[in-house]
C-alpha cells in the first residue's frame, strides 16, 4: 500500500501578513518549516487578485524548496504564463471567482474546454504534473481523463462542512469513495482537499487510492495555537492510521 502524500498549503499565512501589509509572517519561512517538518510538497494558490500568495513570493519559494512546489492556478492567459515561465513541478488547475472568500467549488470543465486542453498541453510540456479541482463527479472524472490530465483533486468541502456540523454524511462519503475507485480506474491519480481537519482526514484517509491530501486553512490556524511542526506531525500521523 502506498504511504499517503501530505501537502501543506501555506497561503494563509500570506493573508495574516497582507493583513497589515508588512514582510511578516514569512510565506518562505511557513514553506521552508513545512518541508522540515515531514510535508511532501507545499501548496500556494497564486489568485488573480493577489490576495495572499504573489510571484515574489512563488519566486522565493521555488527556489528554496527540495520538496515540490504545487501551484494552484486559474485557467487564464496570465496565469499560464506565470506557471510556464515558473515550471513548478506540480499544478493544479481551480475555478475562481473574483468576490468569493475561498474556491467554492470543482471546475466547470465544459466551459471553455479547447483552451483547458491547450493549457494542460502546454504546462505539461513545461513537465509539470497537472491536476485539475473537480467535484467528486464521475462524469467530471471522465472528462479530466479525457483531457489528458495527470491527477484530480476531489473537493472535499461538502463532506467536511457536514462532519463540522455533526450532520449526516454518508451519501457525500460514498459519492467520494466512488468517484476514488473511478480515477483510479481511469489511471489518474487522485487528491483530495478543501476543507479538512482532523476528523475529516481521518475519515477520508481510510478510502483506498486517494495518494495525496492538500491541507491549508485548518492547518495554518491550529499552528497559531500549537505551532506548525506540532500540527503537521499530527496530520502525518493520522494519514498513516
Amino acid at each position: 500500500m502506498k504511504r499517503i502524500r501530505l501537502g501543506v498549503n501555506i497561503d494563509h499565512v500570506a493573508t495574516v501578513r497582507n493583513a497589515r501589509g508588512e514582510s511578516y509572517p514569512s510565506p518562505l519561512r511557513a514553506a521552508m518549516l513545512a518541508q522540515k517538518n515531514g510535508a511532501d510538497s507545499v501548496t500556494i494558490h497564486l489568485r488573480e487578485d493577489r490576495r495572499h500568495i504573489n510571484e515574489f513570493d512563488l519566486k522565493k519559494i521555488i527556489n528554496k524548496l527540495t520538496i515540490p512546489l504545487n501551484l494552484e492556478i486559474a485557467a487564464t492567459k496570465e496565469m499560464l504564463k506565470i506557471a510556464s515561465r515558473s515550471k513548478p513541478p506540480f499544478i493544479c488547475i481551480v475555478p475562481e471567482k473574483r468576490r468569493e472568500i475561498t474556491t467554492e467549488g470543482g471546475l466547470n470543465l465544459n466551459h471553455n474546454r479547447n483552451f483547458l486542453r491547450v493549457l494542460i498541453k502546454k504546462l505539461k510540456n513545461k513537465k509539470s504534473r497537472i491536476s485539475l479541482f473537480i467535484e467528486p463527479s464521475l462524469k467530471d472524472l471522465e472528462t479530466a481523463n479525457q483531457l489528458n490530465a495527470d491527477c484530480v483533486e476531489i473537493h472535499t468541502g461538502k463532506l467536511c462542512n457536514l462532519i463540522n456540523k455533526k450532520r449526516n454524511y454518508q451519501n457525500e462519503l460514498k459519492r467520494i469513495k466512488k468517484a476514488v475507485q473511478t480515477g483510479n480506474e481511469l489511471g489518474l491519480e487522485v487528491h483530495a482537499g478543501h476543507g479538512l481537519t482532523y476528523d475529516s482526514a481521518r475519515i477520508l484517509s481510510k478510502i483506498k487510492g486517494i495518494q495525496e491530501f492538500n491541507i491549508g486553512h485548518f492547518l495554518v490556524g491550529e499552528s497559531i495555537f500549537e505551532g506548525m511542526p506540532t500540527i503537521i506531525r499530527k496530520f502525518k500521523r493520522i494519514l498513516k492510521s
